[in-house]
């Protein structure tokens, strides 16, 4: 149901995406998705520390959606990811080029700290096997915002 997150799987669908793909709902620009989308492998490696965002006591329940097959709502608006942050790169190309990079790096990471977990602000600390899971939901609902699923 949900995009595999390798790379080989990820990139010939990258391919697709120009900096003028426009999105089919949200205010984001292909190149801010991208961005994004690396802003939370951060997250992910701790490069991009965040607190905290809601009631410990919700966790449980945040945790059921993440391992279910309901996806991400379209709308949705989280502190970390504004409409007007300012792009980090000069043109798309260049911020896939980082997406692979921090992807790397994360895998690498984990493969080397497999009890690693990091913080993330909606569903708590997360283990490899829950950041791989959010990430395949998080990459497949922005691919389908920009028509490529």
């Amino acid at each position: 149901m949900f995009v595999d997150t390798e790379l080989e799987v990820v990139l010939p669908i990258f391919d697709k995406l120009t900096e003028t793909t426009p999105a089919l709902w949200g205010t984001m620009s292909s190149q801010r998705m991208v961005e994004h989308l690396v802003d939370v492998i951060r997250i992910a490696t701790g490069e991009n520390p965040q607190a905290l965002l809601i009631d410990e006591e919700k966790l449980p329940s945040m945790l059921r959606f993440l391992e279910s097959d309901k996806p991400m709502a379209k709308e949705i608006q989280v502190p970390f990811a504004t409409a007007d942050m300012p792009l980090r790169h000069e043109e798309i190309e260049l911020a896939i080029d980082e997406y692979i990079d921090v992807y790397l790096t994360f895998e690498e990471l984990y493969e080397n700290n497999p009890e690693l977990t990091n913080v993330h602000p909606y569903y708590g600390s997360l283990n490899y096997a829950q950041w791989k899971r959010l990430h395949a939901k998080h990459l497949t609902h922005h691919l389908q915002q920009f028509g490529l699923l």
